[in-house]
Order: C-alpha cells, then sequence, then structure tokens
C-alpha cells in the first residue's frame, strides 16, 4: 500500500515537471516568433546588427548556463542536466513523432492490406527473394581475406593525437583498464551502415594477444558491477537500429560506475599505467546533441580520480563523431591520446598492437578537432526547421563553402593565438613513432599540372610509414569569388619504411584543381596571381611552401572530359539566403534566427508541381526482335542495338521492373534479363532486415583515416570477390556526403569533412568493386549530412559555389576516376525538387558523363515513381508500397503515355547496361 502511494506520488511530480516543461518549452517558442516578427520588420541595416547581437547575447547565456553549472553539486549537476535534456526532447517531439509515424504506418499497411501486397511486403522484408549463399567454400575464403584487410584498415586507421615523453608504446606491458565502456566497446555504427560484429574481438582478448597484461582483479572488480549486465548488448538489424534512433533513446543516463578505493590502490600497485575509454553512440535517422560528445559528469570524475592516482594515463576516443577533448589538456598525467573511431570487429587488436609497439600508427584524422563543436558557422544551421504554411522541413547551408577547416582556417587567418583557442587538432593531424624528413626533389608546377617528387626518409629508430599532404592558397581578391584560405589538393602515403629507409614519392594533380566556381559568370576560374602549394604535416602545421606565379587568368567554361558547358543549375529557387564571406564575417556570419519560415509561393510551386515532357514520340513497345540482353555485351551505351532490344519491353514489363527494385531487381526471362541482388553496406554486406555471415570493415571514418588510396581499393576489391561469392551484384555504397557538422548521425558513415579527402578514397574504393564486375552505388546524391527530417523530405537551400566546390566534388571525382554505374539519390529535395533533373540528368550524365542506373534511397511517402523515372531517378528502393508504385505509373501512363513511356525505357536502359557490366555476364 505505502509503495503504491509513493509510486503514485512520483508518478503526479513526473507529470507535473513535464507540464512544466511543456509549457516553457510553449512560452519560449512564442518568444521566438515573437522576436523573428520584430527582427523582419527592422529596415536591413538595423536587422543585421540585431541578429549579430541576439547571437552574442545567446553566446553569453550559453557560458553562464556552463559557469552555472560548474558550481552546482555533482547531485545537483546531474540533475539539472536532465532537466534540460527533457527540455530539448520534448522541443524536437515533432522529430520522434515522425519516426512513430513511419513504424506505425508500416504496420498499419501491413494490417489493412490483404492479398499479394501483405506478400510482398513481408517477403521485401524477410529477404525471401534475396538468394545469397555465404556458406560455400568461395565465400569462406572471401570472408577469410575480408578479415586481414579490415585488420590491416584498422592498424593503419587510428590514430595517434598526443604522445608526451613518449609515453606509448608502453614501456612494461602492463595496464589498468578503467572504466564500463572498456565493456561495451563500440566496433561500428548503426544502420544500413553496421555490420557483422559475429566476429568481434573482445578488448581484454585483443590485449592478451599482443603480449600487453591487463589488470585482472579490476577487470572482475567491473564485471561484477550490475550496471554492466547489459553493457555489451546484443546485435541488432540495421533496420532495428533506425527505428530506434527515430523513436529518440531513453530519456535517462547510465552513468559511469564509482571506482572504489581498495580497486584503485589495487591498481595503483599493479601498474602506474592506466587507459580510459571515452565513446558516443550514433546510429542512422537519428543525430547526435553536443552533450553527447562532451563528457559526462560521472565520466569525468573517472578521469579526475584516475588522473590524480596514475602518471601514465591513455585516453582512447572510441567515436566515429568529433568529440570534444579539451579535457585532456587539463591532467598532465594525461599522457596520450589515441583515437580508434569505429574501428570494425578487429580494432581490439589494433588498438593493443597500437600499445604494444607492434603497430606504429599512421593514421590522420580527417575532421577539425575544436574545444566548442558549436563554434562551426554550419552548427547555426542544423536541427528541426519547418515551413508554416509547407508540409516539409527545410535546412539552410548559410555556412557556404566554409566548412570544417576552410573556416577555422579562413577566419583565424593572421590570428594564431585565436586559432589555438579554438582549435585543438587541426584536420590531418596525427603522430608516429618515428620521425620522418622531407626533401621536394624536383618540381614541375605549369598550367596544365603541378607534379612534385617527395622524398621521405625515416629519421627515427622504429619502422613506420608517413603521409605528405598537399594543400593550396589561391589569391584571393576581398568582395571577390569566395576562397578557402586553404584547400587540400591530393596526398600520398608512403610503404613501411625501416629506419634510415627512404621512399620517394610522386604527387600530380590538375592545375584546373585550383579554380573556383564564379557563379555570376557560370565558370570556373584560375585567376591570376600567386598559388602557394603547400606540404604540410597536417593543414595547420605547414612543412615548406612552393610558389607558383600564373601571368593571367585562366577561365575554363566546359567539362574538360564532356566538353559540357558549364551553367547555374540550382538557381530556380530563389530562396534568399545570406551566405557567409570572409569580406564580412560579422555581417554574413550564419543565423537561424534569421530564417524564413514561409514558403514563397515559388517554392511551393517547385515542390508540389511536376511537368511531363509530352512533347516526344511514343516509343516502340512489345516487338519481337528476337534480342537477348547479353547480345549486348560490350556495346556502347548510346549503340543503335540497344533501341531494337529495348523495343521488345512492354509497358507492363518496364513499371513492374521500376517498381520492385527494395534490394534486388526482377528477372525479365523472355528477354534474358536476370534477377540481380543489391546489398547495403559501407562496412561491409549487410542486409538491412536480416543478419548473415559476412566480411566487416571499420566504418568509413577510419577507412578514411588510414589515407592509403591502394588499402581503399583492396577493401573495395576484397567486398566485390565477396559479392561475387555470395551471389550479390551491387553495392549500396559507398557513402560519400560530407561531415557538415560534428552532430551529423552518420559521421561514422562518412568519410571527413573534406571533399577531396572523400573523392580519392570514396573513388578507390569504388574502382576496387566495380573491377570485380559489381555495380557501385555510390550514395547519397546530394547533401544527406542531417538525419533530423530527413525521411520525411528536407529542402536543402544551398548555392551553387558551395554545391559544386564540396557536396557534389566527392561524387563527380568518384565517377570520373573510378567509373561508377550505380548511384543512389537522396531523400534530399534539392533546389526545392526531390530526384532533380538537373542534378541527376543534367550534372550527373551530362556534365560529368556518368553511364548508369540511379535507384532511390529507401522509399517514404514524398518519393513518387512516375516524378523518379521523368527526372532521372530508375529504380524504386521500397519494401512497402510496390503495389501502389505501380499503381501511380500505370495512372500517370495513362495521363501522359508519351513522357511516362520514354522515362520507363531510359530507366530501364539505365539499369540494364549496368546489369549488363556485372561479372553475370562474364
Amino acid at each position: 500500500m505505502l509503495e503504491g502511494i509513493i509510486m503514485s506520488e512520483y508518478f503526479k511530480k513526473r507529470k507535473a515537471k513535464k507540464q512544466e516543461i511543456v509549457q516553457q518549452v510553449k512560452e519560449d517558442k512564442a518568444k521566438r516568433k515573437q522576436r523573428k516578427q520584430e527582427i523582419a520588420a527592422m529596415p536591413e541595416a538595423d536587422r543585421k546588427a540585431a541578429i549579430v547581437s541576439d547571437k552574442q547575447l545567446r553566446k553569453e547565456q550559453k557560458q553562464q548556463r556552463k559557469e552555472e553549472l560548474r558550481s552546482l553539486s555533482r547531485k545537483e549537476r546531474r540533475a539539472a542536466k536532465k532537466e534540460a535534456k527533457r527540455y530539448k526532447k520534448i522541443k524536437n517531439r515533432p522529430i520522434r513523432i515522425a519516426g512513430w509515424s513511419v513504424v506505425g504506418a508500416v504496420v498499419l499497411f501491413a494490417v489493412v492490406t490483404v492479398g499479394p501486397t501483405v506478400s510482398s511486403i513481408l517477403g521485401n522484408m524477410t529477404g525471401k527473394h534475396i538468394t545469397i549463399d555465404t556458406t560455400n567454400e568461395e565465400a569462406v575464403k572471401a570472408r577469410e581475406a575480408a578479415d586481414v584487410i579490415a585488420e590491416e584498415i584498422s592498424d593503419e586507421g587510428l590514430v595517434l593525437l598526443k604522445n608526451e615523453n613518449n609515453s606509448l608504446p608502453l614501456a612494461d606491458k602492463k595496464i589498468n583498464v578503467f572504466g564500463s565502456t572498456a565493456f561495451g566497446f563500440k566496433y561500428a555504427g548503426g544502420g544500413s551502415g553496421a555490420s557483422d560484429l559475429s566476429r568481434a574481438v573482445n578488448l581484454f582478448d585483443a590485449l592478451n594477444n599482443a603480449g600487453i597484461e591487463y589488470n585482472k582483479e579490476l577487470y572482475d572488480y567491473y564485471a561484477g558491477l550490475p550496471e554492466l549486465e547489459e553493457a555489451t548488448g546484443k546485435g541488432e538489424t540495421g533496420a532495428v537500429q533506425v527505428v530506434k534512433g527515430m523513436l529518440g533513446g531513453d530519456d535517462e543516463e547510465s552513468g559511469e560506475p564509482a571506482v572504489t578505493a581498495d580497486a584503485l590502490a589495487q591498481a595503483k600497485e599493479f601498474s602506474d599505467n592506466a587507459m580510459i575509454i571515452i565513446q558516443s553512440d550514433a546510429v542512422e535517422a537519428s543525430d547526435v546533441s553536443a552533450d553527447q560528445l562532451q563528457l559526462t559528469d560521472d565520466m569525468r570524475a573517472l578521469i579526475e580520480k584516475v588522473a590524480s592516482n596514475f602518471s601514465n594515463v591513455t585516453i582512447i576516443v572510441n567515436a566515429g563523431n568529433t568529440f570534444e577533448l579539451g579535457f585532456v589538456e587539463e591532467f598532465p598525467s594525461i599522457q596520450s591520446v589515441l583515437w580508434v573511431g569505429t574501428p570494425g570487429p578487429f580494432g581490439t587488436n589494433s588498438l593493443a598492437k597500437v600499445l604494444s609497439g607492434e603497430v606504429n600508427p599512421s593514421g590522420r584524422i580527417t575532421d577539425t578537432y575544436v574545444y566548442d563543436l558549436e563554434s562551426s558557422p554550419a552548427s547555426e544551421n542544423f536541427g528541426d526547421y519547418k515551413y508554416e504554411n509547407l508540409d516539409k522541413a527545410y535546412l539552410n547551408y548559410e555556412e557556404g563553402i566554409y566548412v570544417g577547416y576552410r573556416f577555422y582556417e579562413t577566419y583565424y587567418q593572421g590570428n594564431e593565438e585565436g586559432y589555438k583557442q579554438a582549435v585543438q587538432y587541426p584536420f590531418g593531424s596525427g603522430l608516429s613513432y618515428t620521425t620522418f624528413d622531407w626533401n621536394v626533389v624536383s618540381q614541375q608546377l605549369n598550367s596544365e599540372s603541378i607534379e612534385l617528387k617527395v622524398e621521405v626518409k625515416n629519421t627515427g629508430e622504429v619502422a613506420g610509414k608517413d603521409v605528405v599532404q598537399v594543400y593550396y592558397s589561391a589569391p584571393y581578391t576581398p568582395g571577390g569569388i569566395e576562397k578557402s584560405a586553404i584547400n587540400l589538393a591530393t596526398f600520398a602515403k608512403t610503404k613501411s619504411l625501416n629506419p634510415g629507409e627512404s621512399e620517394t614519392l610522386t604527387i600530380t594533380y590538375d592545375t584546373r584543381d585550383m579554380a573556383s566556381y564564379d557563379m555570376a559568370n557560370e565558370s570556373y576560374v584560375l585567376e591570376k596571381g600567386t598559388y602557394e602549394i603547400k606540404l604540410g604535416k597536417n593543414v595547420h602545421d605547414i612543412d615548406r611552401s612552393l610558389s607558383y606565379e600564373l601571368p593571367e587568368e585562366i577561365v575554363y567554361n566546359s567539362d574538360a572530359d564532356t566538353g559540357t558547358e558549364y551553367k547555374n543549375r540550382f538557381t530556380q529557387s530563389e530562396n534568399e539566403l545570406t551566405v557567409l564571406s570572409r569580406n564580412d564575417w560579422e555581417g554574413t556570419y550564419p543565423s537561424d534566427q534569421d530564417n524564413s519560415k514561409v514558403a514563397s509561393d515559388l517554392v511551393i510551386e517547385r515542390v508540389q508541381g511536376h511537368e511531363f515532357n509530352n512533347d516526344v514520340d511514343m516509343p516502340i513497345t512489345g516487338a519481337d526482335n528476337g534480342l537477348k540482353l547479353e547480345d549486348l555485351k560490350g556495346l556502347d551505351y548510346d549503340d543503335a542495338k540497344w533501341d531494337k532490344f529495348l523495343d521488345q519491353l512492354t509497358v507492363d514489363q518496364m513499371i513492374d521492373y521500376v517498381s520492385d527494385a527494395a534490394y534486388h531487381t526482377t528477372a525479365i526471362e523472355e528477354h534474358g534479363i536476370p534477377n540481380t541482388v543489391l546489398l547495403d553496406g559501407p562496412a561491409g554486406l549487410n542486409f538491412f532486415f536480416k543478419k548473415f555471415e559476412a566480411g566487416a570493415y571499420p566504418t568509413e571514418i577510419v577507412i578514411a583515416s588510414t589515407w592509403n588510396k591502394d588499402l581503399a581499393y583492396k577493401m573495395g576489391e576484397s567486398i566485390g570477390k565477396e559479392a561475387k561469392a555470395y551471389g550479390v551484384h551491387g553495392w549500396y555504397a559507398p557513402a560519400l556526403n560530407i561531415h557538415r557538422s560534428p552532430l551529423g548521425g552518420r559521421n561514422f558513415e562518412y568519410m571527413s569533412e573534406d571533399p577531396v579527402l572523400n573523392g580519392m578514397i570514396g573513388g578507390s574504393m569504388s574502382k576496387g568493386a566495380g573491377d570485380q564486375g559489381i555495380t557501385v552505388f555510390m550514395k547519397h546524391f546530394i547533401m544527406n549530412e542531417q538525419e533530423t527530417n530527413a525521411r520525411s523530405g528536407i529542402l536543402v537551400w544551398s548555392n551553387e559555389q558551395a554545391m559544386r566546390e564540396l557536396h557534389l566534388r566527392p561524387f563527380e571525382m568518384t565517377v570520373k576516376e573510378a567509373g561508377v554505374t550505380g548511384a543512389m539519390s537522396s531523400f534530399t529535395y534539392i533546389d526545392g525538387k526531390w530526384a532533380n533533373p538537373e542534378l541527376l540528368n543534367g550534372m550527373l550524365r551530362d556534365e560529368w558523363g556518368f553511364e548508369g542506373v540511379v535507384s532511390s534511397d529507401a522509399v517514404f511517402g514524398f518519393m513518387e515513381p512516375q516524378i523518379a523515372i521523368t527526372s532521372g531517378n530508375d529504380l524504386m528502393l521500397d519494401i512497402l508500397s510496390v503495389t501502389k508504385n505501380k499503381e501511380q505509373l500505370q495512372e500517370a501512363y495513362d495521363k501522359h503515355p508519351e513522357a511516362v513511356a520514354v522515362g520507363l525505357r531510359n530507366s530501364m536502359h539505365n539499369s540494364l547496361y549496368a546489369t549488363l557490366k556485372t561479372y553475370i555476364f562474364n
């Protein structure tokens, strides 16, 4: 009875507190709306001043809150943080409701629908239509080979960020492992980027494997704690992980168990070496918050206790998102910091080998590590923004080209003290157990190409690999074309060099790669002046600079490979953006307080409207020309024989083929068209709804942190061989989107904040798989850098220069360098259009010369097949509404027969051309 009364009172208080927070959210929302209206009514000059003033006020309030938290007791601080989390959760409730609605729609659709539709849904979700054999001898050998390459990648992808007094490798090979995190090591992220972890190596087994003795009494202490009962969790399918992400997780913070005085005393007797793993969790369909990338109070308390009792403390960063690491400078005993990311099932082996000295770390970070994760301009427009008069979310990329290091290196140019206060570890940072000297043996700098021969010599005492990073700084005219103060041009990695050994690297890139896009004149431009070619240990630590003088401006009006004339392709929206300019940092710095929540009539028209091109000839269908698909093997995409073959297809056959294309395509036996199997994912083959044994690799951020193109090729090649052994024909990977913000939920699945690094690593992975006869679906094309609202169709606004130089660049490089025959479009409305034809046909096919198939991402309600196939998106990756898709296409065909028939024919041409390139026809 008493217990019931107590519980009743508890829930009453909880409900009252919730109502109080809900009311506060409403009041704050009303105040923000009123302030926006006040600002909108101001003259232009006053409006800008008010935005700057409000932004400064928010910064001061944020700092004040931090100081207030520090003054509280630990118990009070935890309660305050918990309340702040509840506030944020209630504020962002529409996001989670959207997630619930997706799940509900799946269940409801399956319940109320009868007949073949239910069968189709269940077939798609259970994978009954997908036949793969993972048990044959070739498959087993392919998996074994994959495991070797996966560990090789994690060996090279781990990054040593700090190593005071050469504290690593460990001298006495004994270590105390503190914290529950060691029992729940993060091998991968969640969702379609997840991988098979059935062979994952336990951290403590890995330490044993490397000959490192860990404190077993300390291990037993942690293993016996009730808090660790669920620490390791159980494997889940990507679908389950995504649903969890959409639902927003739990209010409660599990906390880090305290270590007792007795356990601490025993550990001090065992060794003076201590290790603590800090982590963050990320999954597709959910972004992370800034506080998830900072130490919890409990973890800080543990670090404080360990750091005050041990002289050699190592921090392991086990996270796919950039973490705030400023705390490592507060404790002198934190001698070393080792970033492992989410390194795959054998990443623990790599970590142990680096600790022991068996492996010399050679990775470099792929993001800028700053003291304040929300100090970048992109963070000002990241989150939940909805139109008031349109059932859509939107996102303004007002930072323009100034993403990641491009902002920090440009904003703080000439202000080294300010830079050091903002940036802890610059992009490209990474240390080694040895030292290297560089010598530029020769240089050829001209208007066609930049070529450097760099001799790299190991001047230390142990073998190791080095990375030569090449950057450039282009001349900038204030008020002219926007330019970052520095940009990555290319890079090269040495082989393993023994002490005293040298290797000469030949590093080249096209001079026109340094051109900037001029929106005013719709062309790329190399402005005359001095170009500084910089060899860097990272983006900020430049070893030496070479000057190249360009006497006259060079204008590029057309694509170098296709000859297609450049033009601005994404300006139809007329969306008013204030894009960040280095010519006026203060006046143009982004603020979401300046966002217009009212969609213009033009925006609404673009979102809701679609033009069918009826001014085309009705193609022939159902002809009897006696051709099989194999008869076209080796023919060019535009060979006349394709027309004869495509004439044979009926409208019904084409509708069926493009509609039912989730993780497979269907056979049309009378024309010799085979079925194909198409699977995720970027860290190893997986099926979204069903687990199976497969090779598993580090996530893409770790692959990129190797800075090793040859190793990326080997990974793609290995996945290609494994796919062939299983009977898989297409690979939904690699993911080439950039890290626009540290808060991106899929940052572990993407490679870096830099488009060139993404393009070089992604292109190499794609080439490796493509050379095995696999259709590589590079994704997500384009601007899928936020998970919040993504699956409801988010409108992303940017300008042409930023889109071309950052967001399109890795895809362009992959098309041209790897010759991919597949792409996956994103959920995003680009320039107001989902499946934007200027993107899929104008840019991808016409300008870049792509020949192949475009699949949608997983289909949601706003993705209509008749729009897709008449805009350049060929296949619908749909598990729920195949029958509905067919009906929509048939209705569209009845109204617009010529336009839809031509669209279907083009989609079949694109899809079958890609299929014909696979190993099926070898």
